[in-house]
Order: C-alpha cells, then sequence, then structure tokens
C-alpha cells in the first residue's frame, strides 16, 4: 500500500507543479514579471484577481505534496541502508517546508500590498514603504528560503534517494543514477544568487535550472512508474 501511494505521488507531483507554473507563467508573465518595477507587479496581480490568488495558493500546495512524498518513498525502497532513508525523509520534509514558504506569501502578503499601492490617497511614502517590503520579501521568502534552501534541499534529497536507489532492489538503478545526477545540478542551480552572483544572479544556473527542474519531474514519474511495475 505504502508503495502504491509513493508511485502515484511520484507522477502525481511533478504533473501538479508543471500544471500550476504553467498557468501561473500564463496569467502572470512569472517570472519574467518580476524584472518589472514593484508597482507594475502588484498592479498586474491586482488585474488578476481572486483567480490568481487561488492560482498561487495551488501552486503553493504542490510544495507541501513533498512531505508526504519524501516520507513514502523512503518507506517503499526495500534494501538500501535505513539510515540514508531516514535522512531522504527529513531532508525532504525540509525541502517541502522550505518551498512552501518560499511560495505562500503569494496569495497572503501580495494580495495586501497589491490593493494598499493602488488606493487613490495611498502617499508616495507610502509607495516607497510597500516597494520596500515587497522587495524585501521577494529576496527572503523568495530568493533565499523558497529557490535557494529550496533548490538545495530538494536537490540533496534527491542524491539521496538515487543512492538508496542504487542500493535497493526494488526500482533499477540507472534511475538512481539519474537522481544523483539530477540533485547535484539542483543543487548547483541554488546557487544562483550567492556571493558574487547576489545582485544579478548567475547566468549559468539561470539557464540550468527551467531544464534541470523538468529533468527533475521526468526522474520524478520514471520512479513512480519503475515503482508500479
Amino acid at each position: 500500500m505504502m508503495t502504491f501511494a509513493a508511485s502515484l505521488l511520484l507522477i502525481a507531483l511533478p504533473i501538479a507543479f508543471n500544471a500550476a507554473f504553467a498557468l501561473v507563467a500564463v496569467k502572470f508573465d512569472y517570472p519574467d514579471v518580476l524584472r518589472r518595477p514593484t508597482v507594475e507587479v502588484l498592479e498586474r496581480f491586482r488585474q488578476g484577481g481572486s483567480a490568481l490568488v487561488l492560482l498561487w495558493w495551488a501552486f503553493a500546495m504542490t510544495a507541501v505534496l513533498l512531505a508526504p512524498l519524501a516520507v513514502l518513498v523512503s518507506g517503499s525502497l526495500a534494501g538500501a541502508d535505513p539510515t540514508l532513508l531516514g535522512m531522504g525523509a527529513t531532508v525532504g520534509v525540509l525541502a517541502a517546508v522550505v518551498q512552501f514558504l518560499g511560495l505562500i506569501r503569494w496569495p497572503f502578503l501580495v494580495p495586501y500590498l497589491a490593493r494598499a499601492i493602488a488606493e487613490p490617497d495611498a502617499t508616495p511614502a507610502r509607495r516607497e514603504a510597500i516597494d520596500v517590503v515587497f522587495q524585501a520579501f521577494n529576496r527572503y521568502l523568495g530568493v533565499a528560503v523558497g529557490e535557494h534552501l529550496g533548490y538545495l534541499l530538494t536537490g540533496t534529497w534527491s542524491i539521496l534517494v538515487g543512492i538508496a536507489i542504487t542500493q535497493g532492489t526494488v526500482v533499477p538503478p540507472w534511475l538512481g543514477i539519474v537522481g544523483i545526477v539530477v540533485g547535484a545540478l539542483l543543487a548547483l542551480c541554488s546557487l544562483e544568487f550567492v556571493g558574487p552572483f547576489e545582485r544579478s544572479g548567475w547566468r549559468v544556473a539561470a539557464a540550468l535550472t527551467p531544464a534541470t527542474y523538468i529533468l527533475w519531474s521526468l526522474w520524478l514519474v520514471g520512479t513512480g512508474v519503475a515503482l508500479l511495475l
């Protein structure tokens, strides 16, 4: 039963994640919209209405699914080192938490900021304060917590699961090798805004991230199918 549930989540999570991301990209021009001035970003968000807020909420919920997935996968890889599986479950849950924290600002904090900056009596000082708050939360929760820690922990979880697959008997070992490689790429992508790249980002990591997440999604689905067989 645990293996079947893990298989379903391995297949459903990447589908849900990519579908939510694609819808946000179409409706909100995300993430390119973040390169525009704050007032334009918030106006675009306000125009999206309740549908966009609910879409961001659903996107955040896909991050939550990684927590039970990590626990179920660790319980399904028979033959692997128990300590390694425990570490994988823990890191996977942490990855879910930080990604959720990075995304949840959009359906709860950003709507308030979008309304506040559009008020007719909003003073220049108030609009400037809103700009600082939006950019600060974007840098802290978005870049540092959601992306940096999210990519790093998700990559580490993928590496640990990949190693466990190579030790176990229920999934072809080559899928474990793919998980290790994809996990290492995700960890590399987590360095996009670290150190000398803090201001404008590391172009190599920025170019790698979309393709790496597609590979990660395909790896999850492939592992899920392999568990079903």
